[in-house]
């Protein structure tokens, strides 16, 4: 960790707390493994009162790729700062040389803790931009409502429990990663990935919810609420908790708004928010449950405000469920020029076309095999135009900017991902807190960074 002044005015702001420029004279501190008093000490003696540090990676999200810079005065936070762009991937500009069909594989792995959101959105505006919205089967979308009410869940458990650990509660942590492999394990059973499933595609989904998979959700569902209350026993009653949060990280409804901030974020102030109300997508209003709000637009609203969202993902789930059971039928439009791949079927081997499908393709139909040979490797044109979808994201309001040129692939796709605009909200949760506070701030805003560095 190193320390230093701010370098000369003609410095750029962003970068002026960490350029060191030996020219000034001006004093500089470094540590490394050494006794912070020791700094402090020495910083008192040649009267330099503010110091600039560089703090965390303290959240798993963050992991090295967010840099906070914070000016303090003893163990006040005078200024923050939040670095980021160290992990960019490319998958915005990468997804304009795939079909549209592969950009699945690639929006999947932006925000990695909750990927079926960005999968369900993209898709919807690919079937904006096909006009095949309506013809999507409606057990498509009940297994899309389903899936993304257990990410919801399984993001909020990451989110508890990760922000449990931090401020050195781990057995908050061990109960919420608990609780989330119990839903894990059911991605892996429908999907056959734990996360970046890409299993939902423009047109459906890639296949039905195999023998035995509602009744294991149910069961999961039963074991899930069953752990959301021991966390709420662990955490609500908490003295130590309620000191650490209340008061903590607090933005209002003026603040939310000015900064694009959506999600529990912006519920926490007392607005609800929702796009799941606010523009339905998927079915989800014909589904029966509530968008929670709160009054305490702090660390403390927001955790509860995820317990109780975490509850509502539940009872949305067990509909999707009871759907599921009473109306079997596709899970893929019926146009075989846009259903890729054709007649999936999970083999031996966990993937792969069913073995009729093959048997068909290779010995008995040449125009079979030569429509999915193209359909595979051209993929489905998507007629010109473009269009703006969003969906309702664990973090807030993800939206989908797509622009087709009439081609095979994706002339532009752009995501406004919440964790990037609720990332702003740093410097205003922090500056005049505590340092200790910091770590409480950053988890109650639960960033992602592989969706904000994307």
């Amino acid at each position: 960790m190193s320390t230093t002044r701010p370098a000369p005015h003609h410095s750029p702001r962003a970068t002026g707390h960490v350029v060191d420029d030996e020219t000034t004279g001006v004093p500089s501190f470094e540590a490394s493994g050494g006794d912070w008093s020791e700094i402090a000490e020495e910083a008192a003696r040649l009267g330099e009162e503010r110091i600039v540090v560089n703090m965390g990676p303290q959240h798993p999200s963050t992991h090295g790729v967010l840099r906070l810079m914070l000016e303090i005065d003893g163990e006040t936070v005078t200024e923050a700062r939040a670095g980021i762009g160290y992990l960019h991937t490319g998958i915005e500009k990468n997804m304009e040389f795939r079909t549209w069909t592969q950009g699945v594989t690639f929006c999947t792995r932006m925000d990695y803790v909750a990927p079926l959101f960005q999968e369900a959105a993209y898709c919807l505006a690919v079937e904006k931009l096909l006009g095949i919205t309506d013809d999507v089967p409606e057990r498509a979308n009940v297994i899309r409502v389903l899936l993304m009410e257990l990410n919801r869940i399984t993001s909020h458990l990451v989110c508890v429990a990760t922000g449990g650990n931090e401020l050195g509660a781990t057995t908050i942590m061990t109960v919420g990663f608990t609780a989330r492999e119990e839903l894990l394990k059911i991605f892996e059973l429908i999907t056959g990935l734990r996360m970046n499933h890409a299993f939902i595609r423009p047109g459906g989904v890639a296949q039905d919810v195999p023998a035995g998979g509602i009744e294991a959700t149910r069961e999961a569902l039963t074991n899930v609420e069953h752990y959301l209350r021991q966390l709420e026993d662990l955490m609500l009653a908490n003295p130590i908790l309620q000191l650490r949060l209340k008061g903590v990280g607090h933005l209002n409804l003026a603040g939310a708004m000015a900064l694009g901030v959506t999600g529990p974020i912006l519920r926490s102030t007392g607005l609800p928010y929702d796009v799941r109300k606010t523009a339905p997508y998927c079915g989800y209003e014909t589904y029966d449950f509530d968008v929670p709000t709160s009054d305490e637009p702090d660390a403390w609203g927001r955790l509860v405000l995820r317990l109780e969202e975490m509850y509502q993902s539940i009872k949305i789930a067990r509909q999707a469920l009871d759907r599921l059971e009473k109306n079997p039928g596709p899970v893929m439009v019926e146009d075989k020029k846009i259903a890729w791949p054709a007649q999936l079927a999970i083999g031996s081997d966990g993937m792969g076309n069913s073995l009729a499908h093959i048997k068909e393709i290779m010995g008995t139909s040449m125009e079979a095999l030569i429509h999915h040979f193209k359909l595979v490797t051209e993929g489905f044109r998507v007629p010109a135009g473009q269009v703006w979808q969003t969906v309702e994201h664990p973090r807030g309001e993800l939206g989908v900017h797509l622009v087709s040129d009439g081609g095979t692939r994706p002339y532009r796709a752009h995501f406004r991902d919440p964790s990037f605009n609720n990332l702003q909200a740093t410097s205003i949760m922090c500056e005049g807190g505590q340092v200790a506070d910091v770590v409480v701030a950053v988890a109650s805003i639960d960033p992602v960074l592989g969706g904000v560095d994307r």
